[in-house]
């Protein structure tokens, strides 16, 4: 008999649904993470799901729902790349049409990833610089062709395909303590913590936003959705201006704690899995193991499952993923010096400045107006967090005149 959980979402109907379109992902014991914090780790691998996340089991679970008729009509979505994969494997599944929208900013991966799911049963629109901005466009389109909205997180049918997700978990452990789940809209953590409440009530959903997009920690705030100003956008599939109306209404209920993980400390788990474990997680994928250092007391001697929500990672991303790494662990520093004008300013701060750990990868004078040289920006990395404050001693004490970069975001972002 199927169990109904709160807000009347039918995981286990949506589980039969799925069964044989979806991966039964494994929940892998992590031994260096169990060791590291005392506890019995796992984690959820949805980065080995079929289209490489967990947005397969909501797109696939409400598309499978729809009648002929609004099948005859075609579908349209707006993704941040994921749920865009799971309804293109869906329209080529199902014989559907479907128009995908997704922002100007997506990476190329996902990009040829949805063309290869969707084939001719597909078309792609790239429009806009956010998720919000993109889905506003879509939902046009959806309203003037009379199509389908297949909504990436706010429809029921797709909290109950994400929260399968849950349902496997406890098919394979009980008497977890925590789970860590990313919250973009807050589909996974809906239709996840619904199910974990209803079966397995004692186990605390922690709920994970990066630092730059807390849209859900400002819902629960405020007490309903609020749009936020700005975000960034590096966590690009957990980076809404806006959780979902219907989401709220169950994650208000299920979650027990909101954490916020820098960017920075994002991308050194990234790197971190893929150096120590072949796991390539994309940066949302990362975000539940990135929060673990926040609760280091409170997991010890626990049972504790990580969900990998996804592993579509750009290699041309790397680059960009180890220069915010660095940033975040205090290795690596810019900064803009005006050396004095005289002779040997600039052999002084080579031969007396710089420590034996320094590295400058990069050195280039800022032009003024006049096509004169002038300050120049000097990237500079270390060996460890110590290194830095020794420069910053040895600065001081030559009487330099320096701008830390690192400290100023809309002067990094501009000149870095």
């Amino acid at each position: 008999m199927a169990i109904n959980t709160i807000q009347n979402l039918d995981i286990d109907a949506a589980y039969e649904v799925l069964k044989s379109v979806v991966l039964k992902t494994p929940l892998q014991f992590h031994r260096k993470l169990s060791e590291k914090f005392g506890a019995e780790i796992y984690l959820k691998r949805e980065d080995l799901q079929v289209v490489r996340s967990y947005k397969i089991r909501g797109a696939f679970n409400l598309i499978s729902s729809l009648t002929q008729e609004q099948c005859n009509r075609g579908v349209v979505c707006a993704s941040a790349g994921n749920h865009a994969q799971g309804v293109a494997f869906s329209c080529k599944l199902l014989n559907i049409k479907g128009a995908i929208y997704m922002p100007a900013i997506t990476p190329k991966q996902k990009i040829n990833q949805v063309r290869m799911f969707g084939g001719e049963n597909i078309d792609i629109v790239l429009i806009g610089d956010t998720f919000d901005e993109c889905q506003m466009h879509a939902l046009e389109f959806t309203h003037t062709n009379d199509m389908v909205f297949i909504p990436p997180f706010d429809h029921i049918k797709v909290m109950e395909g994400q929260g399968t997700v849950g349902k496997e978990i406890l098919e394979e452990q009980s008497n977890i303590d925590f789970v860590f789940v990313p919250i973009g809209g807050g589909g996974l953590c809906a239709g996840l913590g619904s199910y974990f409440q209803t079966l397995s009530p004692q186990t605390k959903i922690i709920g994970v936003e990066p630092t730059g997009a807390p849209s859900m920690k400002e819902a629960l705030k405020a007490g309903k959705p609020v749009v936020l100003e700005s975000i960034q956008r590096f966590v690009d599939g957990a980076s809404v201006k806006k959780v979902g109306d219907q989401t709220f209404a169950i994650c208000k209920d299920v979650i027990a704690d909101m954490l916020l993980v820098p960017e920075g400390k994002v991308s050194s788990t990234i790197l971190q899995l893929y150096n120590e474990d072949a796991i390539v997680a994309e940066p949302a994928g990362a975000l539940s193991i990135a929060a673990l250092d926040q609760y280091t007391q409170q997991i010890k001697g626990k049972k504790v499952v990580c969900i990998v929500s996804g592993g579509n990672n750009d290699i041309d991303r790397m680059q960009e993923i180890k220069e915010r790494s660095l940033l975040h662990e205090g290795l690596k520093h810019y900064f803009i010096v005006r050396f004095a004008q005289r002779p040997g300013a600039l052999k002084e701060f080579l031969n007396l400045v710089l420590g034996p750990n320094d590295d400058i990868v990069r050195f280039e004078y800022i032009q003024k107006h006049n096509k004169e040289s002038g300050p120049a920006l000097i990237g500079i990395e270390g060996k460890s967090r110590e290194d830095f404050a020794l420069l910053i001693e040895r600065m001081d004490s030559h009487k330099l005149n320096y701008t830390l970069v690192n400290q100023n975001e809309n002067l990094f972002e501009y000149l870095v």
